[in-house]
């Protein structure tokens, strides 16, 4: 077979898969497979980047069926939101395309998995349970090599820091390093020269844009091309401030989120705001997957589970304000975009952040979706964001609308 008749039978196999699994993953969401525990991991120290321990791995977008990529899962030493180091699982993947010479390396954060180990995308990419994998999938028809943060506390002991922005920033930037100091991924093409793109949706969002704020100081090696986010929650604590807000979520995020800014800042103490139902419903929320954690949720009140609103604390104010967005102007171009009826990240937000990051002299392509909520946003606005990445990618100029 001809290269080019290579490259087509496999770009066609990654169709083929991506378009099966867009009905079957979501019946998945949960999750299954093994907890990612830190097994082999040497948590002794390392450079931001450096990794702690390698594992073979098969990326699957459907549970029966390999795709044809090597893929390894990863433990690699990164930064958390107080500036001291941890411990970050992940998974890399290189399509097996023959390419040669340098090959583009994406970062990939995904959504709101949940808070459980099991939860973790390198726990369910490999059982081809993972919602996002015909996304990334797609990545890889690219001709890309993909690395997908677990995020802190998710796939490593401790709970999860759950949107708290710039543990998540860091991590996702730290994976692409730990891509590049792979050896396998190394005689695949994935090198420090790699281009290197920055992707997510929903908290992925989050962390993606906060991976391009966070990047010129903190990676100032990676060479970033372009960042494409959406359905950003930009302002956790405008979000958790706005008890409609609140009401049209399950309130089993909002816990989430406090249960992911007391494991990054101990001194807020959670466990002294929450009454008896509180602590029973956030034991059960740090082991659960989203969708387990919703149900888990369901008909209860912040007034049910707490005696008093972290809210109304001047540190919970602090902490969750820390994690605003928009006060630094990313490291490269930016894709950004929302639909209009949102009705788990509010539109204003995103609305807020193109405003922020346009004032501040950023190159931003801002596209919203009229009357879309936060899933069809991200299924109608998914294609059109990896397109744009991949003309940065090729070295294509990016254009503004600010």
């Amino acid at each position: 077979m001809k290269r080019s008749g290579r490259k087509l039978y496999h770009r066609n196999r990654f169709a083929v898969l991506a378009v099966v699994a867009l009905v079957g993953a979501l019946a998945h969401v949960t999750g299954a497979g093994p907890s990612a525990g830190q097994d082999g991991a040497d948590i002794a120290g390392g450079r931001p980047g450096d990794l702690a321990g390698v594992e073979p791995y098969t990326f699957r977008v459907l549970p029966v069926l390999p795709t044809p990529t090597r893929a390894w899962k990863i433990f690699y030493h990164s930064t958390d939101a107080t500036g001291r180091p941890d411990v970050v699982s992940g998974t890399v993947i290189v399509p097996e395309d023959g390419r040669t010479g340098t090959r583009p390396l994406v970062t990939y954060a995904v959504g709101t998995v949940g808070m459980g180990d099991q939860c973790a995308p390198s726990a369910t990419l490999t059982t081809g349970t993972a919602v996002e994998a015909p996304s990334i999938a797609r990545a890889l028809e690219h001709g890309w090599a993909v690395v997908i943060t677990d995020y802190p506390g998710l796939g490593t002991p401790g709970d999860h820091t759950y949107l708290v922005g710039r543990a998540e920033g860091n991590a996702v930037l730290d994976a692409a390093r730990a891509a590049q100091r792979l050896p396998e991924a190394q005689r695949e093409g994935v090198t420090t020269s790699s281009p290197v793109g920055i992707m997510g949706y929903s908290q992925g969002g989050h962390a993606s844009a906060w991976a391009g704020e966070l990047a010129r100081d903190y990676a100032p090696e990676l060479q970033v091309e372009g960042i494409a986010s959406g359905g950003v929650p930009a302002d956790v604590l405008q979000g958790a401030s706005d008890g409609k807000g609140q009401e049209a979520r399950n309130v089993g995020l909002s816990m989430m989120i406090a249960i992911g800014h007391d494991a990054a800042y101990p001194e807020l103490k959670l466990d002294s705001y929450l009454t008896g139902d509180g602590r029973t419903l956030v034991q059960k929320l740090r082991g659960g997957c989203v969708l387990e954690n919703v149900v888990a949720s369901r008909g209860r009140t912040l007034e049910d589970l707490l005696a008093r609103n972290p809210i109304d604390s001047p540190e919970w104010q602090r902490r969750l304000g820390e994690d605003r967005l928009g006060t630094r102007s990313p490291a490269a171009p930016v894709y950004l975009y929302h639909g209009t009826t949102d009705e788990v990240v509010p539109y204003g937000l995103g609305e807020q952040l193109r405003s922020d990051w346009c004032a501040l002299g950023a190159s931003v392509e801002w596209h919203t979706y009229p009357l879309a909520g936060h899933g069809p946003a991200a299924v109608t606005g998914g294609g059109p964001a990896m397109d744009w990445l991949a003309d940065r990618l090729e070295g294509r100029p990016a254009q503004s609308n600010c």
